[in-house]
């Protein structure tokens, strides 16, 4: 192969990982083939092998853009490091801040992340590959659980908040429920049926979300 700049080896990648994008879009991430990827790049099969060894590393490429596309973490930090900030003001404003960035890629990144969710379950081990190739800094949510669990901890055994169940249990609650709204306002934006039939949006569920939380902490609303 002739030898090439590590610019045209980018560009070439780039098209390739928005190629998969965009099929993405249009069909479950698992129904995706790299033949699709193929005919939406315009490239021969030997051309695309020549930058990735499978669809799977492809995916790990793409995940990592979203990832900048849909990232948080400057804003999130924002919220959680006002130090004049209420523990109830700041749960509303994180809240605002998911349901916000949810209603904006409800049809594209929302999509996509829940199609790799239903992956997750159905081909866990693919699913664990894909995510393991993937090079960079974590996840929004990641972030976010970092530096406001220990805070959250602290404050309950200071006493300065009295949760109504133990933090690991809310915890784990609050992931299963943005998951649980993540899913229903994904089914109500994408996949909207007579089977399915929800109407959901993010912001008024991020609302009730944020009050029960302060609630089970032993906030005030």
């Amino acid at each position: 192969m002739p030898k090439v700049s590590e610019e045209y080896i980018l560009n070439k990648k780039k098209s390739i990982v928005d190629a998969t994008y965009r099929v993405c879009l249009r069909k479950p991430v698992e129904m995706v083939t790299m033949t699709d990827v193929i005919e939406e790049t315009g490239l021969s099969q030997g051309g695309i092998y020549r930058f990735y060894k499978d669809l799977d590393e492809i995916l790990s490429d793409m995940i990592v853009v979203m990832r900048q596309d849909y990232n948080i973490i400057d804003r999130m930090d924002a919220v959680t490091s006002d130090t004049d900030a209420s523990f109830e003001e700041i749960t509303h404003k994180v809240c605002d801040i998911l349901a916000e960035v949810m209603e904006e890629h409800l049809l594209d990144i929302q999509k996509i992340n829940f199609d790799l969710t239903v992956m997750g379950i159905n081909e866990p081990d693919r699913a664990a590959k894909i995510i393991n190739g993937i090079k960079g800094g974590k996840g929004n949510f990641e972030h976010l659980a970092k530096f406001t669990m220990p805070m959250l901890e602290k404050a309950c055994r200071e006493k300065k908040l009295v949760p109504k169940k133990k933090p690991e249990d809310i915890f784990k609650f609050i992931s299963a429920a943005y998951t649980g709204i993540e899913m229903n306002c994904i089914l109500s934006a994408c996949y909207r049926s007579e089977i399915v039939n929800v109407n959901c949006t993010p912001k008024p569920l991020f609302d009730i979300l944020a009050t029960t939380i302060i609630l089970l902490f032993g906030g005030e609303e």
